[in-house]
């Protein structure tokens, strides 16, 4: 009995230190959301493969070339291993090109190079990923840097070995340089807005001679070791392998040239083997999910968070590369040349700007301030702020958000860049319109009415008008920090409370309105579309991030305001009239199966709304939803998501939410409270100061907050403060199973908002 009991405790002991040796990254799960498709989106993600905001990402392909959705998490055959730059399957890639092993006879195309595999026999993690090619019997390994990446392929024994190197289509070239094991080239293939120039060049040095080679021409295999041609690739192979064999290759890319190629191999790989490159990728990646320790909850929680973390820290992805005399450098999609600074692609500030770049901000402020720096280059190249790059001007979504990012970036605290050039951009933006969404759309009718009109022939224009008037709050925050005269700002202070113009009476909700302002007819508040982006009245009423009150008061105070707010949960999944779209578009869908009436989560235009209880003197209620949102709509799966994960966003709710604040003012110093996920939370700052969040009490049942403390002293607010929480130290939730409907009721306690700055 004696040993017996000494053997259970040491088991015990043992799970102990196993549980405390796991790492942020051991819970990370790349393939959560990849269970997609056109119809549903449960994420829209593909297992990216890369390091933190590196230039490149690598994804297997289960897809055809050319088809958003790379990989599907229901596909059971890999084409090829593509390198990618895509931030979602709706604006597809570019600077694409693909590495397939196969065995047998020497082949090229998509379809008949494809081999069936399991997710059995798949690791991936954000540094590293394996597979086993089951119709070649090649097992592939891939650990890349930011702008490079190793590749391991261990054969069968055969004098049949190959490995297919696709350039893709629409113009493309390849050179085999068989006395160095070499392959070079370059892919063009993009989906718009670069300039006819633009390539994405490749170097692929292999660690074992070429007993074949063959390039690719279009259609047909060619005996010529140089091609280029509508579609280039090459096919080299190797004779005389044993089982368990390995052949090796690294790769490294420029969108500069192939000199820059080359030097980003040198340089970032040189002779390093491919776990000396898989170890310090996983440092890496242990180093920036390191910035933020979560303990205290369960094994799906813990997966789920750091999974959403993962998702966070890609997009925007660097798009500069170091020249030889270690000069920041990049290739502009704007001028066409290689020119001087910083430059990042990949993101839509229409997703983002909510909660994305405040966590940036919050905790990665030195990767935020680049993205400063990289902005500037984007306005000085192209003439305009992006609004969504990929990796130029792309014309897809509604409002001039960039403002918001700029804004916020400076309010919080980021500093030693060209703020006076930024300035100018916004107010750039502001007044005119701008090609491929840059700008505003219909500036004019809204400098003079204080809103886009419905009968112009502008679509979503009340969503276009609610964002305006949000940017325009935070243009007009940024000019009087950064000492504009109220000469300059008080013109944005006003626009900032044209949401007024759109408020409907009658309905309690925003409504489209006519060039003479009457409100346009027949309005069905649940129909999606029109007037409104991807969503519909229900979900952008609540769009005035800049002044809750304001339009709490317009709803007719605290009990009317949260009637509607809990309208919004209670009310049929309805979409209305949706011709707009002509179909039921899948985040229809998604808003449909989740069962949650009209709360959309799947999309972000209503996702800060949870929190807007805060506002009310229900905190509690936000307690409760936010939990509840968290519980039923993320998991760490590949059917994760409630929704397209958009570039970190969706997940940045999660993350935040997890912590127990969110930013629904982006561009204020504010956070707005809901509840800790975790019984304790760390979060290691850039200034070496650290937060811990405890919240001993939490539980299933435990999801209301009783009390409040920071450092020892009671915080009886809805809201904490950006820079009070950069100090660090200790932030405590006392939580209990009943609400306590004392605590954050007085009108003091509410968060921001314009009208009672």
């Amino acid at each position: 009995m004696i040993f017996f009991k000494r053997i259970f405790f040491y088991g015990l002991s043992l799970m102990a230190l196993t549980a405390n040796a796991q790492q942020p990254l051991d819970y990370v799960n790349p393939l959560m959301g990849t269970l997609s498709k056109f119809e549903l989106s449960n994420g829209n993600t593909y297992p990216a493969i890369g390091l933190p905001w590196g230039m490149n990402l690598w994804t297997p392909q289960t897809g055809r070339m050319g088809d958003g959705w790379a990989y599907k998490y229901s596909d059971d055959k890999i084409v090829g291993f593509k390198q990618t730059h895509q931030p979602s399957p709706w604006m597809n890639d570019y600077g694409y090109f693909s590495i397939m092993p196969i065995t047998g006879k020497m082949r090229f195309k998509e379809q008949d190079r494809a081999s069936w595999f399991s997710h059995k026999a798949e690791v991936a993690q954000p540094h590293y990923y394996k597979v086993y090619l089951a119709d070649a019997d090649v097992t592939t390994e891939i650990a890349p840097t930011e702008r490079a990446a190793r590749f391991r392929f261990t054969f069968p024994q055969t004098d049949s070995a190959f490995v297919v190197i696709d350039a893709i289509d629409r113009g493309s070239y390849v050179k085999i340089i068989p006395e160095e094991n070499k392959i070079i080239g370059y892919s063009t293939r993009n989906s718009g807005s670069v300039p006819e120039d633009f390539k994405s060049y490749f170097v692929i040095e292999f660690d074992k001679p070429f007993d074949y080679k063959s390039t690719w021409d279009e259609d047909k295999f060619s005996n010529k070791e140089e091609m280029k041609s509508k579609h280039a690739g090459a096919v080299i192979g190797f004779k005389g392998l044993k089982r368990g064999d390995i052949v090796n290759a690294k790769v490294a890319s420029s969108f500069i040239s192939f000199d820059q190629a080359e030097l980003n191999l040198k340089s970032e790989i040189g002779n390093k083997d491919f776990d000396a490159v898989k170890t310090g990728g996983a440092k890496e990646w242990s180093k920036v999910l390191g910035r933020v320790k979560v303990s205290g909850g369960t094994d799906e929680q813990l997966r789920t968070f750091y999974s959403c973390l993962y998702r966070m820290v890609f997009f925007p992805l660097r798009m500069y590369e170091k020249d030889a005399g270690g000069n920041i450098v990049h290739y502009s999609p704007y001028t066409g040349k290689a020119e001087p600074g910083y430059k990042f692609a990949g993101t839509g500030f229409w997703d983002t700007f909510r909660a994305l770049y405040p966590f940036l901000h919050f905790v990665y402020p030195a990767i935020a301030k680049e993205m400063q720096q990289g902005l500037i280059s984007d306005f000085k190249e192209g003439g305009w702020l992006p609004e969504w790059s990929s990796p130029g001007y792309r014309g897809i979504m509604v409002g001039n958000n960039s403002a918001s990012v700029v804004a916020e970036a400076y309010l919080k605290g980021l500093r030693g860049y060209d703020i006076e050039t930024l300035w100018q951009a916004l107010v750039h933006g502001a007044n005119n319109e701008g090609p491929h969404a840059t700008g505003r759309r219909g500036v004019s009718y809204y400098n003079r009415l204080g809103y886009v009109p419905n009968d112009v022939k502008i679509s979503e224009n009340v969503a276009r008008s609610l964002e305006y008037a949000y940017d325009d709050y935070a243009i007009y925050a940024f000019g009087k920090a950064i000492g504009k005269p109220s000469l300059e700002t008080d013109v944005y202070k006003k626009r900032a409370m044209n949401y007024k113009k759109l408020f409907d009476p009658q309905h309690l909700l925003m409504r489209p309105k006519n060039e003479d302002g009457s409100f346009s007819t027949p309005f069905n508040p649940y129909s999606w579309g029109g007037a409104f982006t991807e969503g519909n009245s229900w979900h952008y009423s609540w769009s005035v991030f800049q002044d809750i009150e304001g339009l709490k008061q317009l709803m007719g105070g605290n009990d009317m305001f949260v009637r509607m707010l809990d309208s919004v949960f209670i009310m049929p999944p309805d979409f209305g009239d949706y011709s707009y779209y002509g179909s039921v578009i899948h985040e229809m869908r998604e808003m449909q199966i989740t069962n949650m009436g009209q709360y959309a989560h799947g999309n972000q235009p209503i996702q800060h709304m949870t929190y807007l209880y805060n506002y009310a003197g229900q905190p509690w209620k936000s307690q409760y939803w936010v939990r509840e949102v968290m519980d039923r709509l993320y998991n760490a799966s590949p059917d994760g998501y409630c929704g397209d994960e958009d570039n970190g966003q969706t997940s940045a709710w999660y993350v935040f939410s997890a912590l127990g604040f969110y930013p629904v003012t982006p561009a204020s110093t504010q956070y707005v409270l809901g509840v800790p996920l975790f019984k304790k939370a760390e979060i290691n700052f850039e200034n070496g100061k650290k937060l811990v969040i405890n919240a001993p009490e939490n539980s299933a049942q435990n999801r209301y907050v009783k009390s409040v403390t920071m450092n020892g002293k009671s915080i009886g607010k809805n809201f904490l403060d950006h820079f009070e929480l950069l100090k660090g130290g200790a932030l405590n939730f006392a939580l209990s199973a009943q609400p306590n409907k004392t605590r954050g009721v007085a009108a003091s306690d509410y968060p921001f908002s314009m009208s009672t700055e």
